[in-house]
């Protein structure tokens, strides 16, 4: 197993990041290459299922997710359950010193693809911390300007 995390700083209140966090269709407006959905339930309690498409074309994959936490405005939890992607993934939205907040992104991961994925992991866990970075900068300035 793999572990990612990330973490952005944020202007905007930890209640108003949580809010467009976890506006499910509103995630290709901040997070790269990927849009996405409610499979299940509201999305916004345990037991709720998510997906998500990620990609262009024929080089994109679907994420699907069971919400496993669900403690507003601090945390949102899933399980990853697709092909490609397994395992358990977090985000916490932390109230800042002086206002704002901060979020953090974390994933456990198991790795497809065996030998080849823990090698591929290498390269691609680095830029995968990027993607995931420049994503939380672009919710970070969505929830400052969304209404």
């Amino acid at each position: 197993m793999e572990t990612l995390t990330v973490t952005v700083d944020a202007q905007a209140s930890p209640e108003r990041v949580f809010a467009v966090l976890t506006d499910w269709p509103r995630h290709r407006e901040w997070m790269l290459l990927t849009r996405a959905w409610v499979v299940e339930g509201d999305g916004h309690s345990r037991g709720s299922r998510l997906a998500a498409a990620t990609g262009i074309g024929p080089l994109s994959f679907l994420d699907t997710m069971d919400v496993t936490g669900w403690r507003p405005p601090d945390e949102v939890e899933v399980r990853h359950t697709g092909r490609v992607v397994r395992g358990t993934g977090r985000f916490q939205v932390l109230p800042r010193p002086g206002g704002g907040s901060r979020i953090l992104w974390e994933e456990h991961l198991h790795l497809p693809f065996g030998v080849a994925g823990r090698i591929g992991w290498r390269v691609a866990g680095p830029l995968s911390a990027v993607f995931l970075r420049l994503s939380l900068r672009r919710l970070a300035a969505l929830a400052l300007r969304a209404p």
